[in-house]
């Protein structure tokens, strides 16, 4: 697409839209395929895959089965991550759509335990790791090949996409899944309902194949690879090399938090009778949707701005600015007033929270080298993602039903562990004025401010240019 020829930036073919659009739907089916599993095991998977026997043990071990998928996140990273750095970004990004996909459509097709015993929460467990070691690619290598193929100056916006394409996996995930169970019959839900949202994973498998052939490897990947450059071992060259900067992305990584909190402990906050705040059940499941409706319109204004003032002034404000909110969005549930706790949540994790979300599929690639990208990024992020997979437990056995202080305590956590992530990007380099082949190196000089605007200017009226259709 771009014309502009600089020496550290890969002569060659780049497809930014393609690559894009790629890597956006691509996001949106592994999370699509991620969330509806979630909202299975929290309202369907304890009756018909567990013993009758004891409901409560049940719905542990149901969504036992969906924490097994973070286990299995950082296995997937080193095995996936070096299929990346060695293969190519297109080959890794095909291997974990089919394996997702499947994988998703295998659980639609699995007998229950009325029928096969105790081989169902087996198989269910089987294809949760499948899910999980295929989601620890995903990210890592969409934000690669989009960055690797979009011009100089444009990284932070068209990178900003494959967040935008998870956001939207969840909100389709929301919208087939929960008209399903409200306006179906109970029994006929129950028995065959429940599978339509996985079956339905088929079609989007075809969808992102189609997309994602067209797309050519990447300009910085194929340099790489025609110049012999490639790593036997990737996975232990990023951790030499660079594991400074994958512990900053495991820190800066630990901001799942913020979803966790307003997702996973504020509704049990809000709804469980041990609380004693009583929101309805209804009000809170439509809180993710809307907090992921606004995120999709912010993602892409966030992602073009970390273009023009940095990566890390975003991720560091973002960071700050949720750990703070979620003291309102905490206190709002704790006096059981819905509209504020909607207000405070939309803006923590709609708005604020982006400042980090909308920008790390840039900040991240970029503080690796093309040959080691894949490795670097997908290790570090599914190590910090997988901790905060703990947070719930530790949130409520800090803030158990009963506690005092709730909003306080919960918040003070969720503070202190934003502060860590916006410490971490605040040490990390500034690299969105680096060219892409000195992308890594401590020693990278950054194309001088004047230059690079002139340079992004030209990128975007090439774009605009190119979109009159062929």
């Amino acid at each position: 697409m771009s014309s502009i020829h600089l020496p550290g930036e890969p002569q060659g073919k780049h497809q930014s839209r393609k690559a894009t659009a790629s890597g956006w739907i691509g996001s949106a089916l592994e999370y699509y395929d991620f969330f509806i599993y979630a909202t299975a095991a929290a309202l369907i998977f304890p009756q018909i895959f567990f013993p009758k026997g004891d409901p409560q043990i049940a719905i542990i071990a149901s969504l036992a089965t969906y924490g097994v998928g973070y286990v299995a996140r950082p296995i997937g990273a080193i095995v996936l991550g070096h299929w990346g750095d060695t293969h190519g970004r297109k080959h890794v990004l095909i291997v974990c759509m089919f394996l997702m996909g499947f994988s998703t459509v295998a659980v639609g097709l699995l007998p229950t335990y009325d029928q096969v015993g105790l081989w169902a929460p087996a198989l269910l467990v089987l294809m949760r790791l499948i899910q999980g070691f295929a989601v620890a690619g995903e990210i890592s290598g969409a934000s690669s090949m989009i960055l690797e193929h979009a011009p100089f100056g444009r990284r932070g916006f068209f990178a900003s996409f494959t967040l935008q394409g998870v956001q939207a996996g969840q909100i389709l995930a929301a919208a087939v899944f929960l008209p399903l169970a409200h306006y179906m019959d109970k029994d006929a839900f129950n028995s065959w309902g429940w599978r339509i949202p996985f079956l339905l994973s088929f079609l989007v498998i075809i969808a992102g194949w189609i997309i994602r052939r067209e797309v050519h490897e990447t300009p910085a990947f194929t340099e790489v690879d025609q110049s012999g450059q490639v790593p036997k071992a990737p996975v232990i060259q990023a951790v030499t090399e660079s594991w400074r900067d994958m512990l900053r992305v495991m820190c800066c990584s630990l901001m799942n938090v913020i979803p966790v909190v307003a997702t996973i402990f504020g509704a049990a906050y809000a709804v469980q009778p041990g609380y004693g705040i009583g929101f309805e059940k209804d009000i809170y499941l439509w809180i993710p949707v809307m907090g992921n409706i606004l995120a999709v319109i912010v993602i892409p204004f966030v992602g073009n701005l970390s273009d023009k003032v940095g990566r890390r002034i975003p991720i560091i404000v973002g960071a700050l600015g949720a750990g703070l909110l979620s003291f309102g969005y905490l206190y709002a549930i704790s006096i059981h007033h819905v509209p504020l706790a909607i207000v405070m949540s939309l803006l923590m994790w709609g708005v604020v929270y982006q400042g980090y979300n909308a920008v790390f599929p840039s900040f991240y690639p970029e503080m690796f080298p093309t040959r080691t990208r894949v490795s670097g990024m997908a290790i570090a992020q599914n190590i910090g993602t997988a901790i905060t997979a703990m947070l719930p437990a530790l949130f409520v056995a800090v803030a158990p039903p009963g506690a005092m202080n709730i909003p306080l305590i919960v918040g003070s956590i969720t503070l202190a562990i934003c502060a860590i992530a916006a410490l971490a990007a605040y040490t990390a380099r500034e690299t969105y004025r680096v060219q892409m082949k000195d992308l890594g190196s401590v020693d990278a000089v950054p194309v001088p401010a004047q230059e690079y605007e002139r340079l992004r200017a030209q990128a975007m009226d090439e774009g605009r240019m190119t979109r009159v259709p062929a």
